[in-house]
Protein backbone atom coordinates (compact mmCIF):
# COMPACT_ATOMS: atom_id res chain seq x y z
CA UNK A 1 0.00 0.00 0.00
CA UNK A 2 2.86 2.36 0.82
CA UNK A 3 4.45 1.55 -2.53
CA UNK A 4 1.31 2.63 -4.36
CA UNK A 5 1.22 5.91 -2.47
CA UNK A 6 4.93 6.45 -3.10
CA UNK A 7 4.47 5.77 -6.83
CA UNK A 8 1.54 8.14 -6.90
CA UNK A 9 3.61 10.92 -5.33
CA UNK A 10 6.46 10.30 -7.78
CA UNK A 11 4.07 10.54 -10.73
CA UNK A 12 2.59 13.77 -9.39
CA UNK A 13 6.03 15.31 -8.89
CA UNK A 14 7.09 14.32 -12.40
CA UNK A 15 3.93 15.78 -13.90
CA UNK A 16 4.42 18.92 -11.85
CA UNK A 17 7.98 19.33 -13.15
CA UNK A 18 6.95 18.68 -16.74
CA UNK A 19 4.13 21.18 -16.44
CA UNK A 20 6.53 23.81 -15.04
CA UNK A 21 8.98 23.28 -17.89
CA UNK A 22 6.26 23.46 -20.54
CA UNK A 23 4.82 26.60 -18.96
CA UNK A 24 8.26 28.19 -18.69
CA UNK A 25 9.06 27.46 -22.33
CA UNK A 26 5.77 28.83 -23.61
CA UNK A 27 5.74 31.82 -21.25
CA UNK A 28 8.81 34.07 -21.37
CA UNK A 29 7.50 36.10 -18.39
CA UNK A 30 9.92 35.29 -15.57
CA UNK A 31 8.88 38.07 -13.21
CA UNK A 32 7.74 37.29 -9.66
CA UNK A 33 4.10 37.74 -10.65
CA UNK A 34 4.56 35.19 -13.45
CA UNK A 35 6.26 32.74 -11.08
CA UNK A 36 3.52 33.10 -8.46
CA UNK A 37 0.84 32.56 -11.06
CA UNK A 38 2.64 29.49 -12.37
CA UNK A 39 2.98 28.04 -8.85
CA UNK A 40 -0.71 28.63 -8.14
CA UNK A 41 -1.69 27.00 -11.42
CA UNK A 42 0.48 23.95 -10.77
CA UNK A 43 -0.66 23.61 -7.15
CA UNK A 44 -4.28 23.55 -8.31
CA UNK A 45 -3.45 20.83 -10.80
CA UNK A 46 -1.56 18.83 -8.19
CA UNK A 47 -4.45 19.15 -5.74
CA UNK A 48 -6.90 17.90 -8.36
CA UNK A 49 -4.62 14.98 -9.21
CA UNK A 50 -4.19 13.94 -5.59
CA UNK A 51 -7.97 13.82 -5.21
CA UNK A 52 -8.38 11.93 -8.48
CA UNK A 53 -7.57 8.32 -7.62
CA UNK A 54 -7.84 7.27 -11.26
CA UNK A 55 -5.08 9.59 -12.50
CA UNK A 56 -2.33 7.20 -11.53
CA UNK A 57 -4.14 4.28 -13.12
CA UNK A 58 -4.66 6.22 -16.35
CA UNK A 59 -1.01 7.20 -16.56
CA UNK A 60 0.08 3.67 -15.74
CA UNK A 61 -2.20 2.11 -18.36
CA UNK A 62 -1.01 4.59 -21.01
CA UNK A 63 2.58 3.73 -20.19
CA UNK A 64 1.87 0.02 -20.29
CA UNK A 65 0.07 0.22 -23.64
CA UNK A 66 2.98 2.17 -25.13
CA UNK A 67 5.42 -0.46 -23.84
CA UNK A 68 3.32 -3.35 -25.14
CA UNK A 69 3.00 -1.71 -28.58
CA UNK A 70 6.76 -1.20 -28.66
CA UNK A 71 7.37 -4.83 -27.67
CA UNK A 72 4.88 -6.02 -30.27
CA UNK A 73 6.69 -4.05 -32.99
CA UNK A 74 10.05 -5.45 -31.86
CA UNK A 75 8.67 -8.99 -32.00
CA UNK A 76 7.21 -8.43 -35.48
CA UNK A 77 10.57 -7.11 -36.70
CA UNK A 78 12.34 -10.16 -35.26
CA UNK A 79 9.86 -12.48 -36.96
CA UNK A 80 10.22 -10.61 -40.24
CA UNK A 81 14.01 -10.86 -40.05
CA UNK A 82 14.02 -14.50 -39.05
CA UNK A 83 11.91 -15.54 -42.07
CA UNK A 84 13.96 -16.89 -44.91
CA UNK A 85 13.05 -14.96 -48.01
CA UNK A 86 14.26 -15.83 -51.50
CA UNK A 87 15.13 -12.14 -51.87
CA UNK A 88 17.84 -12.38 -49.20
CA UNK A 89 20.97 -13.51 -51.01
CA UNK A 90 23.72 -15.36 -49.17
CA UNK A 91 27.08 -16.80 -50.08
CA UNK A 92 28.42 -15.96 -53.53
CA UNK A 93 25.77 -13.83 -55.20
CA UNK A 94 25.15 -14.24 -58.95
CA UNK A 95 23.44 -10.98 -59.93
CA UNK A 96 23.25 -12.01 -63.61
CA UNK A 97 21.23 -15.09 -62.65
CA UNK A 98 18.85 -12.90 -60.61
CA UNK A 99 18.20 -10.81 -63.75
CA UNK A 100 15.84 -13.40 -65.28
CA UNK A 101 14.36 -11.12 -67.95
CA UNK A 102 17.91 -10.10 -69.02
CA UNK A 103 17.12 -6.39 -69.19
CA UNK A 104 20.32 -5.51 -67.32
CA UNK A 105 18.41 -4.21 -64.29
CA UNK A 106 17.47 -5.60 -60.88
CA UNK A 107 15.78 -4.23 -57.77
CA UNK A 108 18.03 -3.83 -54.74
CA UNK A 109 17.54 -2.54 -51.22
CA UNK A 110 19.74 0.49 -50.61
CA UNK A 111 20.17 -0.49 -46.98
CA UNK A 112 20.55 -4.27 -47.28
CA UNK A 113 22.48 -4.74 -50.53
CA UNK A 114 22.09 -8.53 -50.42
CA UNK A 115 18.31 -8.18 -50.90
CA UNK A 116 17.92 -8.32 -54.68
CA UNK A 117 15.00 -9.19 -56.97
CA UNK A 118 14.18 -9.05 -60.66
CA UNK A 119 10.81 -7.50 -59.76
CA UNK A 120 9.83 -4.46 -57.68
CA UNK A 121 9.14 -5.26 -54.04
CA UNK A 122 9.77 -4.62 -50.37
CA UNK A 123 12.84 -5.64 -48.37
CA UNK A 124 11.92 -8.43 -45.93
CA UNK A 125 14.61 -7.19 -43.51
CA UNK A 126 13.89 -3.47 -43.18
CA UNK A 127 10.65 -2.85 -45.09
CA UNK A 128 12.13 -0.37 -47.57
CA UNK A 129 11.05 -0.34 -51.21
CA UNK A 130 13.58 -1.96 -53.52
CA UNK A 131 15.22 0.47 -55.96
CA UNK A 132 15.85 -0.30 -59.61
CA UNK A 133 19.59 -0.39 -60.40
CA UNK A 134 21.75 -1.81 -63.16
CA UNK A 135 23.26 -5.26 -62.69
CA UNK A 136 26.70 -3.62 -62.69
CA UNK A 137 25.68 -1.13 -59.96
CA UNK A 138 24.20 -3.96 -57.85
CA UNK A 139 27.48 -5.87 -58.13
CA UNK A 140 29.44 -2.74 -57.11
CA UNK A 141 27.16 -2.21 -54.09
CA UNK A 142 27.58 -5.82 -53.00
CA UNK A 143 31.37 -5.74 -53.32
CA UNK A 144 31.62 -2.42 -51.48
CA UNK A 145 29.58 -3.93 -48.64
CA UNK A 146 31.77 -7.01 -48.32
CA UNK A 147 29.55 -9.54 -50.14
CA UNK A 148 31.03 -12.05 -52.58
CA UNK A 149 29.87 -11.70 -56.18
CA UNK A 150 30.06 -14.37 -58.88
CA UNK A 151 32.23 -13.16 -61.73
CA UNK A 152 31.14 -13.74 -65.34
Amino acid sequence: MKTIEYNRIVVIVILFLVDISVFAQSNPDTSNAGKKMMMKHNNQKMHIMINDSTAHNKIHSMSMSKDSNHNQMKNENKMMRSKKSPLIREGIIDVNAIDKNKDGKVYEDMMDYNVISDKPGICPLCGMTLKEVSVKKAEQNLKASGFKVKEK
